[in-house]
C-alpha cells in the first residue's frame, strides 16, 4: 500500500475522508479548516479588532480618497467607532456589545437615512481593506472577511449610483 492508503482501510487518516461512488478517496486537508472556530479568535480578540476600527475611521479622517464616506458620518466620529467596534465583535463571533444595547443591529434600517450608492460602499471597503492591511489582519482571513463585507455593503446600497 502507499502512503496514507494504508490508513484508509482503518479509518484512521489524519483527516477527512469521503469515498465516492467509484470508491476513490477524496480527502480534505487540515490546511483548509481555518485556524480558530470564529474570526474573532482569528483576529486576536478585541484589541485587534479595536485596532482595525480605529485605524478604519483614523483613514477615513485623513485620506482624500475617502471624503464621500467621511462626509456621511458627521461632524465626529466617536459614535460610530464606538457602535462599529460593537457590532464586529459579535459579528464576528466574539461578545454581543453591540445586540446588548441596542437589539438586532437591522444594518440595512439603520443606515436609510444616509445617502448609500456604489462610491460609498466602494470608499467603505476600501478604507476597511486599507485598515486590515495596515493592523496586520492575516491575509486569508482578510480576504474571507472582503468577501463578506462585500456582501454586506452591497445589501446596504439604497441608490444605484
Amino acid at each position: 500500500m502507499r502512503g496514507h492508503d494504508k490508513f484508509a482501510s482503518r479509518g484512521s487518516l489524519p483527516h477527512q475522508t469521503a469515498v465516492t461512488a467509484s470508491c476513490k478517496i477524496q480527502t480534505m486537508q487540515i490546511e483548509d479548516k481555518p485556524p480558530f472556530d470564529t474570526p474573532f479568535e482569528w483576529i486576536g480578540g478585541e484589541p485587534p479588532v479595536r485596532a482595525l476600527v480605529d485605524r478604519f475611521y483614523d483613514l477615513m479622517d485623513l485620506e482624500p480618497g475617502y471624503k464621500e464616506l467621511r462626509a456621511a458620518h458627521g461632524n465626529t466620529l466617536q459614535d460610530a467607532r464606538e457602535k462599529l467596534f460593537w457590532f464586529l465583535c459579535g459579528w464576528l463571533g466574539g461578545p454581543e456589545h453591540y445586540t446588548e444595547r441596542f437589539g438586532h443591529p437591522r444594518l440595512r434600517m439603520r443606515h436609510m437615512p444616509f445617502s448609500i450608492g456604489v462610491l460609498e460602499r466602494d470608499q467603505w471597503l476600501a478604507c476597511m481593506d486599507q485598515a486590515m492591511q495596515e493592523t496586520w489582519v492575516d491575509p486569508v482571513l482578510r480576504e474571507r472577511l472582503n468577501a463578506s463585507f462585500f456582501k454586506t455593503a452591497d445589501w446596504m446600497r439604497n441608490r444605484g449610483a
